[in-house]
């Protein structure tokens, strides 16, 4: 059935504006998206996995911190005099581990510039006083089935959206979380406006998705798109903002003149972007099924994005957590030259035998992990590389150790590979690398009726209750979807083209999970790409990286599948010592890869 358009002008909007994607993102969201005029909300997602693994770090060395600063000196010091003036919510989760210390460091900056917002902080994720009962309860990674770690730096559990809501209807002017799903920032103010319950699943699956399409920043206005020279003005590209319906629907643009592009392919880009199974993406409000999403290009300008459908939630928070797994130190030199690969791998592994046999005259263990990758030489590639090497190539060696005098040794021994061994050793410079902390992320589920959720204003204090623990009874399972029609093979002559002639492709991570969506080009194509691109395919092309099962699904509202393979990252993360630990460039080697298409398919590419 085709989506039903009413005039916006007609019916109530509430308009978001994504400022951030991650800890680091530009400045220039916050104030642009401000400056527009056209947001009621102004929303910042900061948090992932290697964030919470950094902030822990951090929070260790200094206890007040452990939050996004940005967000505090950069961010609202540049934008909430305007934002107080225009009446703009904002909602974060900056908190990261310290969300009352970010309140607080707000607090003094609101009042440096004489203004008096209402800020709120959402408290309660934070769980590791529970962990000695989790540990002795046998509680284990649900990923790798390890045993929880002796030593926990941290432990955070992902909330959801219904403490932001709570948060808005006591009139605060700014939300700040700790740890909660990315798209909850996006959520809450939608279910605060629409009133939607926490029962309301296709509505929270609406609301939910919004979130996720923005949640990345500028990946929804053209960013990481596969044809990337067609997206204009990368300096000054727009941020997104998105106007949302009480149906659960929404339109996504951005601010008048500036740079980047709306396009449909980019917003089912970013759909597909860090989801595994898209019929059970799993949140801590609800199980939203996007398999059936439609994504229409209005006009040049805007999409309109609808179709989510919603599930009763689990009775679980997963929990991200961190450990303190010994030292890294990672050492670099640039190999320039004839043969330059080969002389990178030679001295990379030199610099390894040399300290091992230091290690092993101090009676000191061996490193706990060790490994050497090349920059330039197409290694990630692995047997799909390209012939001919690269007369310049970055070798990189990467240890980790229990001991940090370990590592002080390692250090040391990177810089005289200089004038020791290959020709052409040189480097950018910046001196000796130093070794720090190793801090291991993983995850385990806990149950939301022992997780006390509260939020914070001045001197009240709301505990918000879990509903989906009390309320929601039996859960559903979302319904089975047909495979995509069969391929008719016509026995017409055939030629290769590499597999981005046929579609678009953006890839992400969880963890060691790693996740390419493919869009079609056009929507006839999508069989001949399920022929073509299957699991087996996929897991013996990426056969030097992925060591676990691939899995594929299909998403027949936006002509996609998506393709999940596990094991994919070397451990993901701060965990792995790969070029790519988040699985980022996954999806630009597939697109590489070459495919079997009809003669008659070829004339129209």
């Amino acid at each position: 059935m085709s989506p039903v358009h009413l005039d916006p002008s007609s019916r109530r909007t509430v308009r978001i504006g994504g400022a951030s994607g991650f800890w680091g993102d530009s400045m220039l969201g916050a104030t642009q998206l401000v400056q527009s005029g056209l947001i009621d909300y102004l929303v910042f997602d900061y948090l992932a996995e290697t964030t919470m693994a950094i902030m822990a770090s951090v929070r260790t060395k200094k206890p007040e911190m452990g939050y996004a600063t940005d967000f505090v000196d950069m961010a609202m010091k540049a934008v909430l005099p305007e934002v107080m003036q225009r009446g703009i919510k904002v909602v974060a989760n900056a908190g990261g581990m310290n969300p009352q210390a970010c309140a607080d460091a707000l607090h003094a900056l609101a009042h440096s510039m004489g203004l008096h917002p209402k800020i709120a902080v959402v408290l309660g994720d934070d769980i590791s006083a529970q962990l000695p009962a989790l540990r002795d309860a046998n509680t284990r990674d649900m990923y790798r089935g390890d045993p929880l770690p002796a030593k926990v730096l941290s432990a955070n559990a992902y909330l959801g959206a219904v403490p932001v809501a709570r948060a808005l209807a006591e009139g605060a002017d700014i939300v700040i979380t700790g740890r909660g799903v990315d798209s909850a920032v996006t959520l809450g103010p939608l279910m605060h406006e629409f009133n939607w319950s926490p029962q309301d699943y296709d509505l929270l699956a609406g609301g939910s998705l919004a979130g996720h399409i923005i949640e990345c920043g500028c990946q929804a206005t053209g960013g990481l798109h596969t044809d990337w020279q067609d997206i204009p003005d990368w300096p000054n590209i727009g941020y997104p903002i998105i106007d949302c319906f009480a149906d659960g629907s929404f339109e996504l643009h951005k601010t008048p003149g500036t740079g980047g592009k709306i396009l449909r392919a980019a917003v089912a880009e970013q759909l597909l972007y860090e989801i595994g199974d898209p019929g059970a993406y799993l949140l801590p409000d609800v199980r939203c099924d996007f398999r059936q999403v439609r994504i229409e290009q209005l006009s040049p300008e805007r999409v309109h994005v609808s179709g989510a459908v919603g599930l009763a939630p689990s009775a679980h928070y997963k929990v991200s957590a961190t450990a303190m797994d010994g030292f890294r130190c990672t050492g670099s030199m640039l190999i320039i030259g004839i043969d330059a690969a080969a002389k990178a791998r030679r001295t990379g592994e030199s610099i390894l035998a040399r300290t091992r046999t230091m290690l092993q005259q101090l009676d000191l263990p061996d490193f706990t992990s060790a490994t050497v990758d090349l920059l330039g030489a197409e290694t990630v590639y692995g047997p799909h590389a390209r012939a001919g090497g690269s007369r310049e190539v970055m070798v990189r060696v990467i240890v980790s150790h229990p001991l940090k005098q370990a590592l002080d040794m390692f250090a040391k021994e990177i810089s005289p590979a200089g004038t020791s061994w290959s020709p052409g050793t040189t480097g950018p410079g910046g001196g000796r690398p130093s070794p720090s902390p190793h801090i291991k992320p993983f995850s385990f589920l806990v149950d939301k009726a022992s997780v006390a959720v509260a939020v914070h204003m001045g001197e009240h204090v709301w505990p918000v209750a879990s509903p989906a623990v009390a309320e929601v009874g039996a859960l559903r399972d979302a319904p089975v979807l047909a495979a995509p029609a069969a391929w008719l093979e016509t026995g017409e002559p055939e030629t290769e083209v590499p597999l981005i002639r046929l579609c678009w492709a953006r890839s992400g991570d969880k963890g060691d999970i790693s996740n390419i969506g493919l869009v079609a080009r056009r929507p006839e194509w999508l069989p001949l790409l399920w022929a073509r691109v299957t699991p087996e395919v996929v897991k013996a092309y990426f056969a030097h990286l992925v060591k676990g099962r691939v899995e594929r699904f299909y998403l027949p509202g936006i002509d996609a599948m998506n393709l999940v393979m596990q094991e994919a990252l070397g451990g993901g993360g701060p965990s792995s010592t790969r070029n790519d630990p988040l699985g980022k460039g996954m999806g630009q080697i597939l697109l590489d890869m070459p495919v079997r298409v009809p003669q008659s398919v070829a004339l129209l590419l």
